[in-house]
């Protein structure tokens, strides 16, 4: 395979002249590059609305997820990102395969001079890897390589990591593979969750890929390529990977627990159906068995392979998430997890 846009403009300065410009190009405003913007979820759609209101950059499209059922109902509804680019009139491209003929010809016509990626959802395959003069750069949430994949944050609190961090990269065909252009660190807290976690580094991320974008634009952008060691993988968790073993050690599971919230959440078994645990804590070690259960006055303790978890915040199956404590008063004391 040849390489793309982004590997040329990887290793070497970006002071060095550019290509001639396509016959076609739509002329941009001074001082900014034409973009088009790769996103879905909310996360996306508040890097989105950073760019778009924080930079002189002029994103021309968005590229995003077909419409997705959500609720009851399972009406198909907008992406966040395609909600977003709606309200603030700039055109939405929702191809079902990234792949369509019909999205290439209209990103030539588009002719973005860079296209920033964040949580787009899909592979953005080679023929359109090679249309930006600067590339697709991705935001990604760790400090590449560690962590390469679609859960990253997940997997760095599964790991017990005391850092993780943002990486601004040139999108390549391998996965997360790309030369790094910008990237921040953020230590973890002891509870912190992936939610909290993902919250606090979208404005990092977001920050980061604006200066990115400004470097690329004055020729000034320095890439460097990922080290070849320490290398980890973050496959999206999934609901069986999230049910709880009691007799693993409650730091593990602490970190299962957090790791697992907002979604898809930890579970467990509890009378032969699903109760899931929203949030819990270490304590001190009382003695429970694996799994045992015990209702304090102020507290719901539950015993682990090694140590004691008190439960803060529980949703028992088909009920509403209460607190631990509340719910440990109608066990009478004692119960067993399964």
């Amino acid at each position: 395979m040849g390489q793309t846009r982004v590997d040329r403009l990887s290793h070497r300065h970006l002071d060095e002249p550019t290509a001639r410009p396509r016959v076609g190009r739509v002329p941009t405003r001074l001082g900014c590059m034409r973009l088009v913007f790769a996103g879905t979820p909310t996360v996306a759609a508040d890097t989105l609305r950073t760019v778009l209101d924080d930079s002189n950059h002029d994103v021309v499209a968005v590229l995003t997820r077909p419409d997705a059922p959500q609720g009851r109902s399972s009406r198909p509804v907008p992406s966040p990102v395609a909600d977003l680019a709606t309200e603030r009139g700039i055109e939405v491209l929702k191809p079902a395969r990234a792949k369509d003929p019909e999205l290439a010809e209209r990103l030539a016509e588009l002719a973005p001079q860079c296209c920033p990626v964040v949580a787009y959802g899909g592979l953005i395959p080679q023929a359109l890897l090679d249309v930006p003069d600067y590339g697709w750069v991705n935001v990604h949430y760790s400090l590449l390589p560690r962590w390469r994949g679609a859960a990253p944050v997940q997997h760095a609190i599964l790991a017990g990591d005391a850092v993780t961090g943002v990486t601004v990269f040139g999108l390549v065909a391998e996965l997360d593979a790309g030369d790094i252009l910008g990237q921040r660190e953020f230590a973890l807290s002891a509870d912190a969750t992936s939610g909290s976690v993902l919250a606090a580094l979208q404005p990092l991320g977001a920050q980061t890929l604006l200066e990115v974008l400004d470097d690329l634009e004055h020729r000034r952008a320095q890439a460097r390529p990922q080290p070849s060691e320490g290398i980890t993988v973050a496959p999206k968790l999934t609901v069986a990977q999230a049910r709880l073993d009691w007799h693993s050690a409650a730091v593990e599971l602490d970190r299962r627990i957090r790791a697992n919230n907002p979604a898809p959440i930890a579970w467990t078994e509890f009378g032969g159906q699903r109760c899931r645990i929203l949030s819990a804590r270490l304590v001190e070690d009382v003695g429970l068995e694996p799994g045992e259960l015990l209702a304090q006055k102020r507290r719901l303790l539950v015993g682990t392979g090694k140590g004691t978890l008190e439960l803060l915040s529980v949703q028992p199956a088909g009920k509403k998430a209460v607190a631990g404590a509340d719910w440990g008063r109608g066990l009478h004391h004692e119960g067993r997890f399964e």
